[in-house]
């Protein structure tokens, strides 16, 4: 198992709206959110009908949202969010220095590194700053990364490795393709 597994679970879609408990009919349109719960660790993933939504229904901690159609049942489960979403929710994860966030980031950025949204153009390895609680870490290394259309001169992103194996990967991919899903099982 993944050293994140069972860390930072994320709930799946309910197909429920979160403010009124009213079921979300497969084909309409809902805004999917992700929200900080209060005590902490990971993102929660919950959802609002169009009129729950305009009626300023929002969650507490609410960090991220889009909006989305509900599958029909049965139906091939594929991600329904755009680039744009996945960049801001990129940009959003920046400067969290939380491990399953750091994570998190790491594996969006390789997502949209496969998306040519992001282009790698080097590393850069820093030393811990010392100290006991600094003994036996390997040097810090930071991905640094450009947009597409950025300009040569532009500073490039720094995308902290957290040095994930092939399991933590595939493990966090597959709970970032849950929380972005738009089928309700």
């Amino acid at each position: 198992m993944s050293r994140f597994g069972s860390q930072y679970q994320v709930a799946r879609p309910t197909g429920v709206c979160a403010a009124t408990g009213q079921t979300l009919e497969p084909g309409s349109t809902c805004i999917a959110t992700l929200c900080e719960p209060p005590e902490g660790g990971g993102l929660e993933r919950r959802d609002f009908s169009l009129a729950a939504w305009a009626s300023d229904a929002r969650p507490e901690g609410l960090f991220s949202f889009w909006r989305t159609t509900v599958a029909e049942p049965g139906e091939r489960r594929r991600l329904l969010v755009d680039d744009d979403v996945l960049m801001d929710l990129f940009e959003r994860l920046a400067g969290d220095d939380r491990p399953q966030r750091t994570a998190f980031r790491f594996v969006l950025a390789l997502i949209l590194m496969r998306k040519r949204l992001l282009r790698f153009v080097g590393r850069k390895t820093a030393s811990g700053s010392g100290g006991d609680d600094d003994a036996g870490r390997r040097a810090a290394e930071h991905w640094l990364l450009r947009p597409r259309g950025a300009l040569p001169e532009d500073p490039p992103i720094e995308v902290a490795n957290p040095r994930l194996g092939d399991e933590d990967v595939r493990e966090l991919t597959a709970q970032l393709s849950e929380i972005l899903r738009g089928s309700f099982d």
